[in-house]
Parts: C-alpha cells; structure tokens; sequence
C-alpha cells in the first residue's frame, strides 16, 4: 500500500504543475516558452526560498521531472558556488549544476534530429 500512495503523491503534484501549465495556455496569450520560463523560475524561487526540499521530499519525481527541478538545481549549484567563491562561484556553480540537463537535451536533440526528418508546422 506505500507504494501506491507514493504513486498517487507524485502524479498529484506532477499532474498538479501540469495543470497549471495547461489552463495557462488556454487562459492566457502566454507563449510556451514564457510558461516553461515560468515553470523553471518557480523552481528557483521555491528552492531559494528553502521549500523544494520539503516539497520533494513529499512528491519526490513529481516535482523534480518538470522543468521545475532544472530551475531548483541551478539555484542549488548557484548557492553552493557563491557560498565558496563568492559571485564567480555563484556563476560557475549554476553552470556546473546545468550541465547533465544541457547536455542530455543536446545529446538527444542531435539523435532525434538523425532520425526524424523537421518539417514546418502547417497553420
């Protein structure tokens, strides 16, 4: 039964944020990019606030799969840094925390693009 309701907490927030992310593009004239923008911010506001932990420590993947979890490790790397090098570490610490996710979006941008061909959304 602990495994279901760790299932069931983490498809509540993780559905939760994709919800949110939803009635934003039917409510507003938001664009995608400016939500996953959003999304990525709210990540780093709640990290630097001090609540992502506790909030992944209760949905566990639900809340660190979206882009919400790119945005805390960045402000987590960023924090780490600046505490032991002051603005540079800041700066490089940041860079440092985003670069698995940089790099598995440009690994497996380059192999989707070998094996789909791109075409123009037609309007």
């Amino acid at each position: 039964m602990s495994v279901f309701l760790t299932y069931l907490k983490v498809f509540a927030v993780g559905g939760g944020l994709c919800a949110l992310g939803q009635l934003l593009i039917n409510k507003t004239e938001m664009s995608s990019a400016r939500i996953l923008v959003t999304f990525m911010l709210l990540g780093l506001v709640l990290e630097v606030a001090g609540v992502f932990d506790a909030i992944k420590e209760f949905a566990s993947s639900g809340v660190t799969v979206p882009i919400t979890g790119f945005g805390s490790a960045i402000a987590k790397g960023a924090l780490e840094g600046g505490r032991e090098g002051g603005l540079l570490g800041a700066v490089s610490g940041g860079l440092k925390a985003a670069a698995p996710g940089v790099s598995a979006v440009i690994l497996f941008g380059f192999l989707f693009a070998l094996v789909f061909r791109s075409r123009s959304k037609k309007i």
